[in-house]
């Protein structure tokens, strides 16, 4: 790592993102009342938003106004919400509490989280194809973040992680790329592409974002071991008593922070080489390294 300074999250960002949140109403008569509830409770849950967040600072990055970008950024974040609900179920990572709260399924029972996290998948989409900008552009963009959810990505990671195919160090960073790292991708990507940027100026930012996404699941790791219950929001240890095979696990605590601070100089390193007004975006990859929670 180099001695830069870290910057300061971007906080004006995640403010927009929680007001565009806390406004989104999905259709709802009084048959369907409830699954909104259920939708609202965890997307409400709070957070840092780094995914929307990404996606509003890679938007100031290249130029253009954040705003303009909030559709496609609380897209994301529904995306996001709805792989936390499915990811707490028993039947996945039987997780009781989220956020310091009651998860989705405690809460409100495992079928109507089930379909929480349905109705914010296809509400996402919904939303998305709202997003202004060329009709051609917001569907390569939505096309880019279909792929980053899908087989090839978040839900192809989730399945490798849940049957255990991760066996060592290359296939650790293969399953965590796709079931972390897609999505985290996408929140810049997705900019990259709606704006039209020319592909050469694209590069770094897209490889700033492929780290950022694995910086995020060591950080994650090295937390489900050193945090506590409340500053993670969650009890801790859950992936030694569901066996999984982590950066923690596989190098050992040190080592995995070693290797988290070797790939936040790779964010950095790549995102020096961009065009554009970038410390909004150092800013998140400063946090994600040395976040608690």
């Amino acid at each position: 790592m180099s001695g830069t300074p870290a910057l300061t999250y971007p906080e004006d960002l995640r403010s927009l993102v929680e007001e565009a949140l806390e406004k989104l109403r999905f259709p709802a008569g009084p048959a369907t009342a409830g699954l909104e509830e259920a939708m609202r409770y965890s997307l409400l849950a709070g957070g840092k938003r780094v995914r929307p967040v990404l996606t509003l600072a890679t938007a100031r990055a290249v130029g253009a106004d954040p705003e303009h970008y909030l559709q496609a950024a609380t897209s994301i974040e529904l995306i996001h919400t709805y792989s936390l609900i499915h990811d707490d179920l028993p039947a996945m990572d039987d997780d009781d509490l989220r956020r310091g709260q009651p998860t989705a399924h405690v809460k409100f029972g495992e079928d109507i989280a089930i379909l929480a996290g349905d109705g914010l998948f296809a509400e996402a989409i919904r939303l998305f194809c709202e997003q202004r900008g060329d009709p051609a552009l917001v569907l390569a963009a939505l096309r880019e973040l279909a792929a980053a959810t899908g087989v090839d990505g978040m839900v192809g990671g989730q399945y490798a992680d849940v049957t255990g195919e991760a066996g060592d160090a290359e296939a650790l960073r293969n399953v965590h790329a796709l079931k972390t790292g897609r999505l985290i991708a996408a929140g810049v990507g997705v900019v990259l592409t709606l704006t039209g940027l020319p592909e050469h100026e694209k590069m770094p930012y897209r490889r700033f974002a492929e780290e950022l996404g694995v910086l995020f699941q060591i950080v994650d790791d090295i937390l489900d071991v050193t945090g506590s219950d409340e500053e993670l929001g969650k009890p801790r240890g859950s992936d030694e008593r569901h066996g999984k095979l982590t950066y923690v696990s596989l190098f050992g605590l040190e080592r995995a922070r070693e290797l988290a601070a070797e790939s936040h100089a790779r964010a950095t390193e790549a995102l020096a080489e961009a065009d554009g007004e970038t410390g909004d975006l150092r800013g998140v990859a400063d946090y994600i390294f040395t976040r608690n929670e």
